[in-house]
């Protein structure tokens, strides 16, 4: 337990030094509430205020001593009226009573929020923990999906799971995402669209054996530029690109970053964090015109 505030301390000294008269009334109402006689008696003959606060502060020194603390300080606020009406200044008793209590109701509900700020922040902790721990038994199922396709020898079958499997990994990391999908003015097929940073963001998906070509690149580049103004692509290539394709297009500028095998490891492994990733490579992209970077520096 904490030792009574400060300022509470020296408002519980005034009602002592100005709601009792005698000093038999003080040492009565401390000895109520557990104070020992030694404590009590050791510095009675100084005047009741000096009394009080010496008393008082020599109760912080031990666990038992603060529960004295707080036990008097509920005393002294439940007190319905002046303690001892020989007082020569019942006003004043009465304010020094008055203004403790209101000082204690203050303080509790000072205390109250506190432990509320701290009982907030324990949860928030607990559930980002869960959330975590979520995760990472899901990326486990994703890594395993992916390690099995790497297996496989049918590629059509692995472009599929690749879909699927961007769509999981997006939406576990709060990114809402759409896989494949034609538009229907051109019958032009998308292989998936997120949003980010504020951008659209339109997705080539490719898992084979062979690593795309400039004309592939190119080809998605002119899509998604063919798109309203703030459209972007990613495209992503399993196999990885080959440098003299991914300099083309550093060259130039780009309207898309590329993403590799390499990078979804990363990713499904937990090393990095898939938007902390992707705001990496975008940075990158846009401060050096790299279209290429790995998702973790």
């Amino acid at each position: 337990m904490e030792p009574v505030p400060y300022d509470i301390l020296e408002a519980m000294v005034q009602c002592f030094g100005k709601a009792f008269h005698y000093k038999d009334g003080v040492a009565a109402f401390f000895r109520s509430q557990g104070v020992s006689r030694a404590l009590v008696d050791k510095y009675r003959n100084e005047p009741k205020f000096v009394w009080a606060r010496r008393v008082l502060t020599e109760l912080a020194d031990t666990p038992e001593g603060k529960l004295q603390q707080h036990k008097i300080l509920t005393a002294l606020c439940q007190l319905r009226k002046i303690p001892d009406l020989n007082v020569p200044d019942r006003d004043a008793a009465a304010d020094a009573l008055r203004s403790l209590k209101s000082l204690a109701i203050l303080h509790e509900l000072l205390l109250r929020e506190e432990r509320q700020v701290v009982e907030d922040k324990a949860k928030e902790g607990r559930e980002r923990q869960q959330l975590a721990e979520e995760r990472a038994a899901k990326l486990e199922v994703l890594r395993k999906t992916f390690n099995d396709a790497v297996l496989s020898t049918d590629r059509q079958m692995a472009g599929y799971t690749l879909q699927d499997l961007l769509q999981e990994l997006f939406g576990l990391f709060e990114i809402e995402y759409r896989k494949s999908f034609r538009n229907p003015s051109n019958t032009q097929e998308i292989d998936g669209h997120f949003y980010f940073l504020s951008f659209d963001y339109l997705v080539e998906a490719k898992w084979r054996k062979d690593q795309p070509t400039e004309g592939e690149i190119g080809s998605f580049k002119h899509k998604v530029e063919g798109k309203i103004k703030g459209t972007r692509g990613l495209f992503v290539s399993v196999a990885g690109f080959r440098k003299e394709v991914v300099e083309k297009f550093d060259e130039h500028g780009s309207s898309i970053i590329l993403l590799d095998g390499m990078d979804l490891t990363h990713v499904l492994e937990g090393r990095v964090d898939l938007r902390d990733g992707l705001r990496a490579k975008i940075e990158t992209a846009a401060q050096k015109g790299v279209v290429l970077s790995p998702i973790i520096g």
